[in-house]
């Protein structure tokens, strides 16, 4: 039975849907670390986290069971993603679960600068009344300037419009096009939107083009008396050029809920005048953590149970309808990478996939995943599968090129597999008959008609009379059944081939005796997975 392991506490939502999945069992351990976390993970399938604990390379080292870690919230900074991928670990998160509590969060955190409400409500708790003291401004008619127009931008921005602000938005994936129809006017960059801007807010991961958004350089192009706001990540502003702004007088507010480090319980920042501060809120609200929590579960469950992956963050999603579809072609590929693994025993330089008709148009990139999956399955201890199959095959250097021609030839989609070795190259061609029957079409120069699945024997030889037959008796003679057949030539005379389905793989000493036989050049064995067989992450 999968089991799921619960790292970080998780609202009751969250459980109750565990605990109802049917086939799974779950596990409740926080607070693990180290030896203890390792030992934990390498026990699970699946496991389920929120900010607390670090999923580090050396807790997943070996570990050969894990299939999936979902982060119950948007930032997966506590997972090391390239480690989970060559591990063959899809990482998840959900990007929706607290957008509406990060937008709010920023809404509050631009008030409460504008309107002094921490200083103000402590000098009450002092005994004071100065109200002069605490003088604000109102937000309408004052100009926001948004970095990153995802979701929770976005929402930032609709609240925004709501207090009658201008909005100026700046966003590297979106044209100015689209930033317009969302009701913003659009900036040509950050440096052109400083002198803009009343306020300031970020909505972007933390990335090398994030990273320092607001450094000293910066602070010259400020528009005096901005304000500046961060509920994203820590480090998209220099806390120290914050520090600096704050001195100069360039900046009259800080807002910060992220910070560089954390936990964060000591900044320069802290008790400076115009600094309202908070330790990670942005999601930290009842309805939040329900959602995240449901959310998460509803992500693990589903690819636990359907194989279908949402809002993953290392590789491609494939949900049920695009599972549904590519099921044919997914089955098709991995099929052709066990084939050509078998066919040549050189070290492998190059794989080259064609993509000939109505696939072409499919998301061939997770069909190469699985042809990749199929040439490495028995090439390498870990498992393999279309997370970490790419990865895994270029860091063999082994180079991998897709090509597409939606022209169809004659079938409605083909795919192509080549592979090149030191001194050689092999390639096959299959395709889909029905909804879910893979067929192999082509192998090398030979066009032909043959069941990809099970135990096949390959023959090349002269293309004269009596082949056939006199492999037929030599299996018959070792009682060996023959369950289909295919064969095709290059021309009349020359060479041909033939691809036996046997029942069981030939003996040694019937594989022998075939090969002793003056008209065959090679004959050789390929084991493929029996018909409906498929690996656990393509089954529904």
């Amino acid at each position: 039975m999968p089991k799921v392991i619960v790292l970080d506490k998780l609202a009751q939502e969250g459980l109750d849907l565990l605990a109802a999945a049917p086939g799974i069992e779950y596990e409740v351990r926080t607070g693990l670390k180290g030896e203890e976390l390792r030992q934990a993970l390498a026990e699970a399938d699946g496991a389920i986290c929120r900010s607390g604990v670090k999923i580090t390379a050396d807790v997943l080292e070996g570990n050969s069971r894990l299939k999936a870690v979902v982060r119950a919230g948007v930032g997966t900074d506590n997972i090391d993603s390239k480690a989970a991928t060559r591990l063959g670990i899809v990482v998840m998160n959900t990007p929706a679960g607290n957008t509406l509590s990060t937008a709010e969060h920023t809404i509050a955190m631009m008030l409460g600068l504008s309107r002094n409400v921490a200083p103000a409500y402590q000098s009450l708790c002092e005994g004071k009344w100065d109200r002069s003291r605490y003088m604000g401004t109102q937000l309408a008619n004052k100009t926001l300037g948004i970095v990153g127009l995802g979701r929770i931008g976005q929402a930032v921005g609709a609240r925004a419009k709501a207090f009658q602000m201008r909005v100026l938005g700046f966003d590297p994936f979106l044209s100015r096009e689209r930033i317009e129809e969302l009701g913003y006017e659009a900036a040509d960059s950050v440096e052109a939107m400083l002198p803009e801007v009343d306020y300031l807010t970020v909505h972007t991961p933390l990335t090398d083009e994030t990273r320092n958004l607001v450094d000293i350089p910066q602070l010259e192009r400020l528009k005096p008396g901005v304000r500046l706001i961060n509920c994203a990540r820590g480090g998209i502003y220099n806390e120290a050029a914050l520090v600096e702004g704050l001195k100069q007088g360039r900046i009259a507010g800080v807002a910060l809920d992220v910070y560089a480090s954390e936990p964060c319980t000591d900044s320069p920042l802290f008790g400076m005048p115009g600094v309202l501060a908070t330790p990670h809120l942005g999601a930290s609200t009842e309805e939040a953590q329900a959602q995240v929590a449901v959310e998460g579960v509803g992500l693990l469950v589903d690819y636990i149970t359907t194989g279908v992956i949402r809002h993953a963050v290392n590789m491609t999603p494939l949900d049920a309808k695009t599972l549904s579809e590519l099921r044919g072609y997914l089955d098709v590929a991995f099929r052709l990478g066990l084939l050509l693994a078998q066919c040549e025993s050189g070290t492998m330089a190059r794989c080259t996939l064609e993509y000939r008709g109505d696939v072409a148009g499919k998301n061939t990139k997770l069909v190469t995943a699985s042809f990749a999956a199929g040439l490495l399955a028995h090439a390498l201890a870990q498992d393999i599968n279309i997370v970490n199959a790419e990865v895994l095959l270029r860091e063999r250097g082994i180079d991998l090129v897709e090509k597409r021609q939606s022209e169809m030839g004659a079938f409605s989609s083909v795919i192509i597999a080549q592979i090149e070795t030191g001194g050689a190259s092999h390639s096959a061609a299959g395709t889909v008959f029905g909804v879910d029957m893979p067929r192999l079409v082509q192998l090398d120069d030979f066009r032909l008609d043959a069941y990809l699945d099970g135990v096949l024997m390959v023959f090349t030889h002269k293309d004269v009379p009596g082949i056939i037959g006199a492999v037929g008796t030599i299996f018959g003679k070792h009682q060996i059944n023959i369950a289909q057949m295919a064969v095709g030539r290059e021309a009349k005379g020359g060479e041909a081939i033939g691809i036996l389905n046997l029942d069981q793989p030939p003996t040694p000493e019937a594989l022998d005796e075939v090969r002793a036989h003056p008209a065959i050049n090679r004959a050789y064995v390929i084991k493929l997975p029996p018909a409906g067989e498929r690996p656990a992450w393509m089954a529904s």
